[in-house]
């Protein structure tokens, strides 16, 4: 039984808050003067009540509820003082005024609802009638007319949580990673460690199981200096999700934007309450800053975990919904929606940004995090319908003390008009390069599958930009080079999408296991499955080691036969090498998702945000090729570490240094004749030479050498700077270790043949 809103007044105790009339008060629940100081933003409501929570079984909602009345001070915040609070007590708000949904009114003191500065939530959010502000039918839809639900929900809702300050972490007790030295590693927390050997159990899928020495010897191992962790922040589940027994594992679906997540915290933490979940994640970041190692936070600024129109009344919607969200403007009041979730946070608003910057800033100073990559981030720019590069929002980042000294990074879209903007966001911001990733895949396998089935693929102007750092989405702005070559994010796979392993083992999406007919997830994947879609059979004695979609590896799935299931291996295996050495020896920030480097696979889901179990988790049980595919990442890795000439900070020009003897960057056919205008419109050249030298950083010369051609293929190496060539690595090599130490120089002018669909590093020292 629930009890109305009306009822509650009555039967619950309620005071009135201290005035506090020296100052105005920070937003959010701060413990002062041996009680609690709070300040929320409610500038329609008649009234806001503090609520403070004790657990009590024989109250209809679980918990008792103390109710002291704020008092409205200046620009429509409500604020108090409450004596004799500490640390650990529950609380919430209950805000009265108009509900008229026709004008975006949504008042309903009978909704619990979260403090959005809250730094720590408690709870479980249960799905049913009593956590929508509207009445609504068994189906949980909304009533024709809108008439206001007086079901309480304060039993079905994560609450707040008051928590003692902490000491801002040290400035420079961080790892400072300079932007030329960045390898960003994509991880979810769950997911990276949930399986992982020589974590305790107890650990694994955690916090704590992150910043465990095994995981902490992998990163350190393969040589990325940043992990970039999908979003932390205390999210809540959609209710369609919940509907069909399925979570958000991705966590994009943020509830609070100061609190962390603590499902993601180890069990004993749980149980000890949201101060040691805290006390946890700040545990993480400084255990890997004590490994050099940096934390980057995916943040979702864009959307609220509240919905659209017809969706739950949690926190934002109900304190005061025309403030934060971005509405249409017209009656009946519909939210604008350009993040496909139904809502989105409107930053012409004062309060958005302000919530936004004091998050942000709470994450850098108080957790310690390094930096953030925002999603859907053209949302954060936008003056209703319209994106500007120099909205409000990004000019207090690049001006504010504390964050302009971290890395930010933009997923540089979203799905409203004009939401497509890479390359378009202000320094010091760097872009996630969804070109790059286009141009890669299209290049190593969308293009030879065309070739196979007897067509012909893409010029080679769009891959040589890339290579290059994306001079023409990266070198506009105000400052000359504009932002230069490091602003590129470059990746080929993300954690939405097909892995790596999955790029080269099908041609179709496969998200049965997501309960939407397969309709979910791009289809516009560029992947090439090789011949055989998924699995083939184990190749036996004539190939050991197997390769992604090896039938071994797919429990329960039944494999495909096919005579030429070891052929198809072996390309698999030389395919994903192409496509990794492709994005970690191209000038820009290079990007791994977790478990790439490990052949990981999804099966063939490219949508899994709804999947926390082996689909989305990382498999350590690793066969050969995939203990090789490691070793190269390794070795990659190790080689872009050394050599500075393969992560420029400036774009090339094309012109010759003072002192040196061959331009900063030169482009070679295979013949190693300079490449003219026709050539780069020629969709029928496959073999491309790229020089760059490393005379202005002190370091060899490098030269790469592509060739995409389903042919063996005869290269004559450029006269370059006169020096020898050695090969550096060769994705032919199935293992570099040996390999690499014995190769043979070659001298300028040399002819040399290369496999079909390979790619060569050469050092030149001079």
């Amino acid at each position: 039984m629930s009890r109305t809103a009306s009822s509650l007044r009555t039967s619950s105790a309620r005071g009135v808050a201290q005035r506090v009339t020296d100052r105005p008060l920070a937003l959010g629940a701060h413990l002062r003067d041996g009680g609690v100081d709070v300040a929320v933003v409610a500038s329609h409501a008649t009234a806001v009540d503090l609520c403070l929570l004790d657990e009590d079984p024989s109250a209809a909602t679980g918990f008792a509820e103390r109710r002291y009345a704020l008092r409205r001070s200046r620009h429509g915040v409500w604020q108090g003082h409450v004596p004799g609070v500490g640390a650990g007590q529950r609380y919430g708000f209950r805000v009265h005024g108009r509900w008229d949904p026709r004008s975006g009114l949504r008042h309903n003191p009978a909704k619990l609802l979260l403090d959005p500065y809250a730094r720590g939530v408690a709870g479980d959010f249960h799905l049913a009638p009593e956590v929508f502000g509207h009445a609504v039918d068994e189906d949980l839809a909304p009533v024709g007319g809108w008439q206001r639900n007086d079901l309480d929900s304060a039993g079905h809702v994560r609450h707040g949580v008051i928590l003692d300050d902490v000491l801002p972490v040290p400035a420079d007790s961080r790892p400072h990673v300079p932007w030329e030295s960045t390898v960003i590693y994509e991880a979810h927390v769950r997911g990276l460690t949930r399986q992982l050997p020589g974590v305790p159990e107890h650990l694994r899928g955690t916090y704590a199981g992150l910043a465990h020495p095994t995981t902490i010897a992998h990163l350190r191992s393969l040589g990325v200096t940043a992990v970039e962790l999908l979003p932390i922040h205390a999210m809540g589940d959609e209710p369609f999700l919940l509907e069909r027994g399925l979570t958000n594992y991705w966590g994009y679906n943020t509830l609070g934007f100061l609190a962390p997540e603590p499902s993601y915290a180890t069990r004993a933490a749980q149980e000890e309450g949201p101060a040691a979940v805290l006390d946890e994640v700040r545990g993480m970041v400084h255990l890997l800053h004590e490994a050099g190692i940096e934390v980057l936070l995916d943040v979702v600024y864009n959307h609220t975990c509240e919905g659209g129109d017809g969706g739950p009344t949690l926190s934002w919607r109900g304190l005061d919904n025309t403030e934060y969200y971005m509405h249409d403007g017209v009656r009946p009041a519909h939210m604008v929606d350009v993040t496909g979730t139904g809502n989105s946070l409107d930053f012409r608003r004062t309060r958005v940004v302000q919530l936004t910057l004091d998050s942000l800033r709470y994450w850098v100073k108080d957790i310690g995090v390094d930096g953030f990559r925002f999603d859907l981030a053209t949302t954060l720019g936008r003056n209703g319908a319209e994106f500007t590069a120099h909205h409000p929002f990004f000019v207090a980042l690049a001006t504010d003390p504390v964050l302009s000294q971290v890395k930010l990074i933009a997923e540089p879209w979203d799905v409203g008009p004009g939401g497509w903007r890479t390359g378009e966001f202000p320094a010091p911001m760097a872009d996630w390069n969804d070109r790059f990733r286009n141009a890669v895949r299209t290049f190593w396998l969308s293009d030879p599958a065309t070739g196979v089935a007897g067509g012909t693929g893409e010029d080679l102007r769009e891959l040589a930009t890339r290579l290059a750092g994306s001079a023409d989405l990266f070198a506009r702005g105000t400052a000359p080079g504009g932002r230069g070559p490091l602003a590129s994010i470059n990746y080929v796979t993300a954690h939405d999408g097909f892995t790596l392993a999955d790029l080269v083992t099908y041609n179709l999406k496969h998200n049965e296991a997501n309960t939407e007919d397969n309709r979910d997830g791009s289809d516009d994947n560029r992947s090439w499955n090789h011949g055989v879609e998924g699995p083939v059979e184990p190749v036996g004695a004539d190939d050991p080691r197997g390769g992604p979609g090896d039938a071994a590896i797919w429990a329960g799935q039944a494999p495909r036969a096919h005579e030429r299931g070891g052929d198809i291996l072996i390309g698999r295996r030389r395919s994903m090498r192409n496509v990794l050495g492709t994005l970690l020896l191209s000038a820009g920030t290079p990007m791994i998702t977790a478990g790439d480097e490990l052949g990981r696979s999804q099966f063939g889901n490219n949508n899994a945000y709804c999947q926390d179990n082996e689909i989305s988790w990382v498999d350590w049980e690793l066969r050969p090729w995939q203990e090789e595919l490691l070793a190269t990442t390794q070795h990659l890795l190790h080689l872009r570490r050394e050599h500075p000439v393969l992560h420029p900070d400036v774009f090339a020009n094309g012109h010759t240094a003072d002192g040196d003897v061959i331009p900063d960057l030169s482009w070679y056919r295979q013949d190693a004749a300079e490449m003219d205008p026709g050539d780069w419109h020629n969709a029928d050249i496959r073999v491309l030479q790229m020089l760059r030298s490393g005379w202005s950083v002190g370091d060899c010369d490098a030269l790469l050498v592509l060739n995409g051609s389903l042919d063996e293929q005869a290269v004559t190496l450029p006269e370059g700077a006169g020096a020898d060539y050695v090969l550096a690595w060769d994705s032919v090599w199935e293992r570099p270790d040996d390999t690499a130490a014995t190769a043979e120089a070659l001298q300028p002018g040399a002819r040399t043949t290369m496999e079909p669909l390979t790619l060569r590093l050469y050092l030149a020292r001079r």
